[in-house]
């Protein structure tokens, strides 16, 4: 049985993201005394950090910068949301054929991250 998911992700300066994953995305922020490493926490989705400053950002990686699709409740507020915090939209929100409402963002890392909701109706 598959549990619920963490992401992995390799950043070049863990406090610099740390600062924006708490303070732009709404994070909190755990593992503070483990060298290396952040767990970002909103709700259910948890992303682990890793510090590697010698490693390509990725925002270099094109379309492999891709790191997450996260499901969410009320897709249209935190799209709101995040555009006032100033977060840099890499798609704008809309409606897909495939029924999801959706839209993304990229990190300070340059980490893509695609949030939406399911509006295709009951099955």
């Amino acid at each position: 049985m598959l549990k619920q998911p963490r992401f992995v992700i390799a950043v070049r300066d863990l406090a610099r993201s740390a600062d924006f994953y708490r303070d732009v995305l709404g994070f909190s922020i755990e593992w503070k005394e483990v060298p290396g490493w952040r767990l970002f926490r909103r709700d259910a989705c948890t992303i682990m950090a890793g510090e590697c400053p010698d490693t390509p950002a990725a925002r270099e990686l094109g379309e492999h910068s891709y790191m997450a699709y996260v499901e969410v409740d009320d897709v249209t507020g935190l799209h709101k949301d995040l555009a006032a915090r100033g977060v840099q939209m890499v798609k704008a929100l809309r409606t897909e054929p495939w029924g999801m409402r959706e839209f993304g963002i990229a990190t300070i890392d340059g980490h893509r991250m695609m949030f939406g909701e399911d509006v295709s109706g009951p099955d």
